[in-house]
């Protein structure tokens, strides 16, 4: 699957909005994120789309996981 190139900027953005994205999805309250960012994140292979739901791709339960190794406790 081909997706468009992101700015570095960019990709850092999400990597740090991507912990309260997945928040709002698990509170069902999707609309409150931009629809540009969901965009990016199913192109970064972060989210995907699984039965008209947005869930969390291994890839982006990885990204997750190296924000909380990085984050200061």
């Amino acid at each position: 699957m081909s997706h468009h190139r992101l700015p570095s900027s960019r990709v850092d953005q999400l990597r740090g909005a991507l912990q309260s994205t997945v928040d709002l999805l698990h509170r069902r309250q999707a609309a409150q994120i931009a629809e540009s960012d969901l965009d990016d994140f199913v192109a970064l292979d972060w989210l995907k789309w699984d039965g008209g739901s947005l869930r969390l791709t291994v890839t982006g339960e990885n990204i997750l996981r190296q924000q909380a190794e990085l984050s200061p406790a």
